[in-house]
């Protein structure tokens, strides 16, 4: 089976269909690994083989296979510009994610559960909130894009609704467009805590809610802006409250999410950014992704002392997504 997983290999590389056609028939294994760590599909998606990328998925081919430097043939066809063979691969990725949803629930911060996070203890320091386990919840470098969110779900005035309070960067930023109200849920108790101790408790335009979103969903109301930001969650977490968005957002509201979806590896987040669209305008919203760089905020000091960097790329895609509903 070597040898044919080699031929395959081969054949990939040089764009032969036919050959690649007649050895998966014959049985070659579409998932082989080379010596160097590449796949037929990394091969032939590198040097923009697209009917060779198509036959090889057909016919089984993992679309979400790393290679040892933790890239994809998705990554291998973006970073060789080649846009069939990625447009390919992108929908492959796209279909399987809809499906399956793994990439998301193996990547996303590093896995722990909602329900391990509420009851672990978590540090502060001024950079950064951690848990127990060395795993950042939050950084100081996302400062930006939370004023970034915050300009986006504040632009239309009124109430506002933030799920997760973290280090209260967003709710800062919030506040300083003074908000008509401004609610915020957080169910971690020592970040509630630490809130309260903070004063946000005592301010006239707050109102802070303690819980998962999920149990207190009967005491929030209908909002102008809604930003969500959770921890320990998964893809399809945010997708549970995109169904609830009807009746938390006003028609003309403006929604936005932290876009920390599979952000250690490119390919994985853009097949992530157009799925969370897609479901987001057949909802009703009308999606903008709007390029934020971030590689200037992002030397290797900032992660001194964090387990596992839940950023890597270089630019960050701010959602604003706005409702199309009209007013009843």
């Amino acid at each position: 089976m070597e040898a044919d997983g080699e031929q395959l290999c081969e054949a990939a590389r040089n764009g032969d269909f036919e050959k690649v056609r007649a050895l998966i028939d014959s049985g070659a294994d579409v998932s082989y690994f080379d010596s160097n760590g590449l796949t037929p599909l990394m091969h032939a998606a590198k040097l923009g083989h697209a009917d060779v990328v198509k036959a090889l998925l057909e016919a089984g081919a993992p679309w979400n296979a790393l290679s040892p430097s933790n890239l994809s043939a998705g990554d291998f066809a973006m970073d060789s510009g080649h846009q069939d063979a990625f447009e390919v691969l992108l929908n492959a990725g796209i279909q399987a994610e809809l499906i399956l949803g793994t990439i998301a629930r193996k990547t996303e911060k590093d896995g722990d559960s909602n329900e391990d996070y509420l009851e672990d203890r978590v540090s502060f320091s001024e950079d950064k909130l951690m848990d127990s386990n060395s795993k950042a919840v939050m950084m100081a470098w996302e400062k930006p894009l939370m004023e970034a969110h915050a300009k986006a779900v504040c632009s239309g005035g009124g109430h506002i609704l933030n799920i997760g309070f973290g280090m209260g960067l967003v709710d800062t930023a919030i506040q300083q467009y003074s908000p008509t109200k401004h609610t915020i849920v957080e169910a971690h108790p020592e970040v509630y805590e630490r809130m309260l101790r903070n004063g946000w408790g005592e301010r006239d335009n707050v109102k802070i809610v303690f819980g998962r979103w999920q149990d207190v969903l009967p005491q929030l109301e209908s909002y102008d802006g809604i930003f969500f930001d959770t921890y320990g969650e998964y893809y399809e977490d945010m997708r549970e409250f995109h169904q609830h968005l009807p009746k938390l957002l006003k028609p003309g509201g403006i929604y936005s999410f932290f876009n920390g979806l599979c952000g250690g590896n490119a390919f994985f987040h853009v097949v992530y950014c157009h799925l969370v669209s897609l479901e987001l305008e057949n909802l009703g919203y009308l999606v903008q992704l709007i390029p934020l760089p971030v590689k200037d905020c992002l030397g290797e000091e900032v992660w001194q002392g964090v387990r596992h960097k839940y950023w890597q790329l270089d630019t960050y895609y701010l959602p604003v997504c706005q409702s199309t509903q009209d007013s009843e």
